[in-house]
């Protein structure tokens, strides 16, 4: 294994109100995913007004989340949230499938259908997003499994255009597809209907992007988004169609889940008088430490 990229991770969120209100449960999803390839080293969890209680839980998925309750009032509520880790990158990643996954179509085995029957559901089918996904298969002909995957990425990357959007929500897969734009959530989340649509299973990834300096990676400064697919013998594999990366290059996992309304970086309620809510400011860094 090669030697890791040390990374410092912050994310600072800020809502702001005109009068002091009250503050309900809030959930945070802030804590990277240790793996053999991300070495969790320090966290700082920093939550102003003080939190009656704080505690953590493991969801559905195993993602880590931070449970705040609040019994005071405030105008101002900010989160702020500091990691340092160690992140070893995969280059060109030879992702070692098996023989019957190495090509397509293929057919999972009984056993990984059934597990993966929510990683393959699609809420809404829509017939342009299946016609766009069958255009990378060849009638009647095999082709690579990680080929036609590069290029169904390859062309996200290339033919729409990337929108950074800070609004809450994500497209549809068909209105991305329309709009031939969005941000990288609706990337994901179009990406994963298409792979879907050809009986692959794929979940959502929300994490950070590492973003070298002068580089044209997509996506720096917020929370980031993309999928990860299944593949026999590789197992869960990242797609960034946002930047076109395959693999792990840049990427920090923080949570996995079957939808994207599963996976929210922050969340939680407020009470007080209607139109008191001024607005979020978020901001996020991640930098090497060398």
């Amino acid at each position: 294994m090669n030697e890791p990229q040390r990374f410092t991770v912050r994310h600072t969120s800020i809502y702001r109100y005109s009068e002091p209100v009250d503050f309900g449960e809030h959930r945070m999803m802030f804590r990277p995913r240790s793996s053999h390839d991300l070495r969790l080293a320090t966290m700082q969890l920093k939550i102003t007004p003080e939190p009656a209680r704080l505690r953590w839980l493991h969801d559905i998925f195993d993602n880590s989340v931070a449970v705040a309750t609040f019994d005071s009032q405030a105008k101002k509520l900010t989160f702020e949230s500091e990691v340092t880790l160690e992140h070893f990158e995969t280059p060109q990643p030879d992702y070692a499938l098996e023989r019957y996954a190495a090509t397509f179509p293929f057919a999972y085995t009984n056993e990984e259908a059934s597990d993966l029957v929510n990683a393959r559901n699609r809420p809404e089918p829509d017939g342009d997003v299946d016609a766009w996904a069958k255009r990378f298969v060849m009638p009647g002909k095999t082709m690579g499994t990680m080929a036609l995957l590069r290029a169904m990425t390859q062309s996200i990357n290339d033919d729409f255009k990337y929108v950074r959007r800070t609004e809450k929500g994500v497209n549809r897969p068909a209105d991305t597809l329309r709009l031939r734009s969005g941000s990288c959530r609706d990337f994901a989340v179009f990406m994963m209907d298409a792979v879907r649509s050809l009986g692959l299973a794929a979940r959502f990834v929300s994490g950070y992007i590492f973003v070298p300096d002068h580089d044209t990676t997509r996506g720096g400064g917020a929370t980031h988004a993309w999928l990860q697919i299944y593949l026999p013998g590789a197992g869960w594999v990242d797609f960034d169609p946002t930047n076109s990366i395959i693999g792990n290059r840049h990427l920090i996992r923080v949570a996995v889940a079957w939808d994207h309304h599963q996976a929210l970086p922050l969340w939680g309620t407020w009470n007080g008088e209607p139109g008191s809510f001024r607005g979020l400011d978020v901001e996020v860094s991640v930098t090497e430490n060398r």
